[in-house]
């Protein structure tokens, strides 16, 4: 099977060196509109060779989107122009309501799945992609009824070959969950980071007396801005929901120090352990 991957960075090049490896894929075409990662890829062996975007498309059996969602909303079109009734378009995109809506109407609607494969790191481009990244991770496939079942049938044996399980969501759904579960995570992280950034003006002490909790803490705070503005953009309504609600568990914690209510604050720390009989 031959797949072309569009936007060869952390999700792109893992799924094309994963693929290869797993024997799913048997060339692996790349697509970037940066020559360098083509190169890199190559290098890297994420990818056999580069093309166009239309020589890519029109040899591919699937096609994988994995650009940031912006770049989605003005390729998926131009990329159901041109594909055939066999071809499996794939999108891997953090966001979907708003990307699935303005190709709704689309003649080539059900070539395309809408996937989230819900796995990454904080880092980005060739360089970052790794063949293990989606190891028993959860794959949603979104509105998946709007596709032919043969194109669905396609995607979930690719995400089973990269070692995924399988959920399924409608796209309003799947975006108000993924602003509570990963949205809201990298704006606390992003928030963390300046907040030290700003009161500590020391930027050794902070290497030197940062400890594990912390370092996880702002790990997402090293994620790219390239990725996550158009996030943020196309989900701001229910990223803006469940900020407003991460605002008020601050505002009470902080209500709780300046009353000095340690028992308050002994209280819903461990009403917040409840987390964990389902993060185990």
């Amino acid at each position: 099977m031959t797949i072309t991957i569009i936007g060869i960075g952390l999700i792109g090049g893992s799924l094309g060196i994963t693929l290869k490896e797993c024997g799913f894929a048997t060339r692996v075409i790349g697509v970037d509109n940066r020559p360098e990662n083509i190169d890199k890829a190559i290098r890297r062996r994420l990818v056999d060779e580069g093309m166009s975007l239309a020589e890519g498309v029109a040899v591919a059996d699937v096609i994988i989107v994995a650009t940031p969602v912006d770049a989605m909303r003005k390729l998926l079109p131009e990329i159901l122009d041109r594909v055939g009734e066999k071809q499996t378009v794939v999108d891997v995109g953090s966001t979907k309501e708003l990307l699935l809506e303005e190709i709704q109407g689309h003649k080539n609607r059900s070539r395309l799945v809408a996937c989230h494969p819900m796995a990454g790191t904080e880092f980005s481009g060739p360089e970052a992609a790794i063949p293990n990244l989606f190891d028993g991770k959860m794959c949603v496939i979104v509105d998946g009824s709007d596709s032919a079942q043969d194109a669905v049938s396609t995607a979930g044996r690719l995400f089973k070959s990269a070692g995924m399980h399988l959920s399924h969501l409608d796209r309003k759904a799947h975006d108000v969950h993924c602003a509570y579960i990963s949205h809201i995570s990298h704006i606390a992280s992003f928030a963390l980071a300046l907040t030290v950034l700003q009161k500590e003006e020391n930027e050794n002490r902070i290497f030197e007396l940062a400890s594990s909790g912390f370092g996880s803490t702002v790990r997402l705070a090293k994620s790219s801005a390239d990725m996550w503005v158009p996030i943020f953009r196309q989900n701001r309504d229910n990223v803006l929901d469940v900020l407003d609600e991460h605002i008020e568990q601050l505002s009470k914690f902080r209500t709780q120090l300046i009353k000095r209510d340690f028992d308050g604050f002994y209280e819903r720390i461990e009403r917040a352990n409840q987390i964990q009989k389902i993060l185990k």
